[in-house]
């Protein structure tokens, strides 16, 4: 499968567009965030448990809402992201928020982290819409695994991959479930405002979960934890319904799996 050389900086462009709608959006909500609100759903905090005193690394953290939420939460968190525009948004959160003493964030890309941080955690942690934008999965476990310390845990939570198989609208199969090739697009808009301005091109690939566990294993990881649930707790599709602020799609309620996720521990 060949890959595109400016993959990185066509998806580095396309999200520093979305983030200039995403921090203003009610979807991420900032002013309820810095009044006290947690932006993390009850799937990874059950997995996440006690973070008070821990050392986390939350790869592709966008603007770091979620990487803050566990720095109020008393852990050390360093968030790494694609996006500079992303990045300068989540140090002038951490500014307002004074938690300069628990987070700090890094514009890269997940591949070159070990070129621009050091040292290892006790965590590591990426969640919703990460690894579809990166195409090779070996790479990607590498990393984790070259950051993770002995005894430590790896914690992953996102969309299931069924749910990329389908059209914009949900109506028939329109992609492969097996990553076969790079999918390339002219995207308009954003989840969370479908009418904003926003066009550019993107980059991404599918990746079964067969891959992606197969990758942290070749790298020694343990699987310890694995789940699937009929749900989104984020409201980012189209064609949705609500039931108790949990998102399905409209006519395939409690059918689909939306979201997985994963608890590894690095022996």
């Amino acid at each position: 499968m060949e890959i595109s050389e400016d993959y990185l900086s066509t998806n580095k462009e396309l999200w520093n567009k979305r983030t200039g709608v995403h921090v203003t959006s009610d979807f991420y909500d900032v002013p309820g965030f810095l009044n006290g609100n947690t932006s993390l759903k009850e799937i990874e905090l059950q997995l996440l448990g006690n973070v008070s005193g821990q050392n986390i690394l939350h790869l592709q953290c966008h603007f770091g809402q979620d990487s803050l939420s566990l720095a109020r939460m008393g852990a050390n968190v360093t968030g790494i992201d694609l996006s500079d525009a992303a990045i300068q948004q989540a140090n002038a959160l951490t500014k307002q928020l004074q938690l300069e003493n628990n987070a700090r964030f890094i514009c890269c890309d997940l591949y070159s982290a070990p070129a621009h941080l050091t040292g290892s955690f006790d965590r590591v942690f990426t969640s919703y819409g990460t690894i579809g934008w990166l195409p090779d999965l070996d790479k990607w476990a590498t990393v984790i695994n070259h950051f993770l310390k002995p005894g430590g845990d790896f914690i992953m939570v996102d969309f299931h991959p069924v749910l990329w198989m389908l059209d914009d609208q949900f109506q028939k199969i329109a992609y492969d479930y097996f990553n076969t090739e790079t999918i390339i697009e002219e995207t308009t808009g954003t989840y969370t405002d479908r009418s904003s301005n926003i066009r550019n091109k993107s980059y991404s690939w599918n990746h079964p979960l067969s891959d992606i566990i197969t990758a942290l294993l070749a790298r020694g990881l343990q699987l310890q934890v694995f789940q699937e649930f009929n749900y989104s707790p984020y409201n980012c599709f189209p064609n949705t319904v609500e039931k108790e602020g949990r998102f399905y799609i409209r006519g395939l309620e409690e059918k689909l799996p939306m979201v997985y996720a994963f608890k590894f521990f690095k022996p």
